[in-house]
């Protein structure tokens, strides 16, 4: 006998199973960091171990979110036919096919296979996020969604910090940085082996990976998660949009989907280049491996500080033009400080250290981006969530950027990169999210 689906509207859920479903999609974000974030380490570790440059070596970013830009607006219309809680069940199965490409693709230490794997996970990844982010903007009061996103974040995040390690745990051995340095030297037959060796290491790891997003998939089939149906839309809603035919008829949200993908791209950049930058200072690979932690640490600190403040003492708009400025700031103390300084432990760039506080100034501008994009919709909710999911193309478009210049002007001058993107986001912040209607021009 077919099992009838619960649909609830946002509204008429009681507390406990709010409660329930904010768990479940804290749940998903930190598969979704600890997914996503990993890429900080395969970016260097397959740049050794399939001999590539900076700009391919970034193809693993472009891979992986790229398939935003392809899927978003498709994985809108599918959620729309089957609903999020089977949406979110494909979405882990389909990222599991991906992380199974791992597998043949080390056997035969075949880059565009890795590619092919990571490309297949951001599809899923892209299904997974379309529906997930939609529900913390429902679930409670709008101006706490600032709140409910920083702790989604700082599951998001602290997922960011223990893959990289995990994966290091997994993958690398004490004596690397001397096999890195033989790799230099080495010719033939000899190299080959080596190289197949190191690459060979992901096939175990990933394999794990797999089976736990297949049963990931089986465990929100049979959770409690409800179905919530953003298309009833209470009479304000259906007044003020009755003149809108499509999501590109509201300002906000098509400029808050270009403000996240400035974002976004900004924001992996900072935690995807550290570990080159970092080595390119002087300091060991297997040193500069924890420096993307640093970057989330830093950014779960924002977070903290955010649920903390807001809306207690500071609006979620003041959180993100503050976070906005200070993104710029740094961004500028990146590319002019100079000198060396020892921080924890490390003796490095003083530079360094601002890529680090790069992730304090990211952290609460998804969480400011969001809400104010997604103002107002209505029935155009689940299409506009889309949309903003399509703009983390930028998490692809960016960190290639970024590896091009790297190769023509070096690490740190492609550090130029974020500028424009803080200083688009400092104008939705002050002014873009403002806009309800696109002015005509009069000839």
């Amino acid at each position: 006998m077919k099992q009838q689906q619960v649909v609830v509207t946002a509204a008429s859920l009681s507390r406990k199973d709010t409660v329930i479903s904010i768990a479940i999609i804290g749940l998903l974000f930190f598969i979704f960091g600890f997914v996503t974030w990993i890429n900080a380490i395969l970016i260097p570790y397959f740049k050794i171990a399939c001999e590539l440059n900076n700009f391919e070596s970034y193809l693993v970013a472009f891979a992986f979110y790229i398939a935003y830009l392809v899927m978003s607006l498709p994985a809108g219309y599918i959620l729309k036919r089957i609903g999020f809680k089977r949406g979110i069940m494909y979405g882990f199965w389909v990222m599991a096919i991906g992380a199974a490409l791992f597998v043949p693709a080390a056997l035969g230490r075949t880059y565009g296979l890795f590619l092919a794997g990571l490309f297949t996970l951001g599809v899923g990844l892209a299904i997974l996020q379309t529906a997930a982010n939609p529900y913390i903007t429902v679930l409670g009061d709008k101006e706490r969604a600032a709140q409910r996103f920083s702790v989604m974040g700082i599951c998001n995040k602290f997922a960011g910090i223990v893959a990289p390690l995990l994966f290091a745990a997994a993958v690398l051995k004490p004596t690397d940085n001397a096999l890195f340095e033989q790799l230099k030297t080495m010719e033939g037959l000899v190299k080959e082996h080596a190289l197949d060796a190191l690459i060979a290491r992901v096939m175990l790891p990933y394999a794990i990976v797999a089976v736990v997003l297949l049963l990931l998939g089986i465990f929100v089939r049979f959770s409690p998660l409800p179905e919530i149906d953003t298309d009833t839309e209470d009479e304000q809603l259906s007044s003020s949009n009755a003149g809108k035919k499509t999501v590109l008829d509201f300002p906000h949200l098509v400029l808050g989907s270009v403000a996240i993908f400035f974002h976004v791209g900004s924001q992996v950049i900072a935690v995807d280049s550290i570990i080159n930058y970092v080595s390119s200072t002087g300091v060991p690979f297997l040193e500069a491996k924890v420096f993307p932690s640093y970057t989330l640490s830093a950014t779960i600190i924002g977070y903290m500080l955010g649920i903390l403040c807001v809306p207690r003492f500071i609006s979620q708009l003041l959180a993100l033009k503050v976070c906005t400025i200070a993104g710029l700031m740094f961004s500028f103390l990146v590319i002019f400080s100079n000198g060396r300084v020892a921080v924890l432990g490390h003796e490095t760039s003083i530079s360094v250290w601002f890529v680090v506080l790069l992730g304090f100034a990211n952290s609460m501008i998804w969480a400011g981006v969001w809400p104010l994009a997604l103002s107002n919709l209505g029935r155009f909710l689940k299409i506009g969530a889309s949309l903003l999911i399509m703009a983390l193309c930028g998490n692809a478009i960016m960190p290639l950027l970024y590896g091009y210049f790297a190769d023509v002007y070096g690490l740190k001058m492609a550090y130029w990169v974020l500028v424009p993107c803080y200083v688009y986001l400092i104008f939705y912040a002050f002014r873009g999210y403002k806009l309800v209607a696109w002015r005509k021009i009069k000839m």
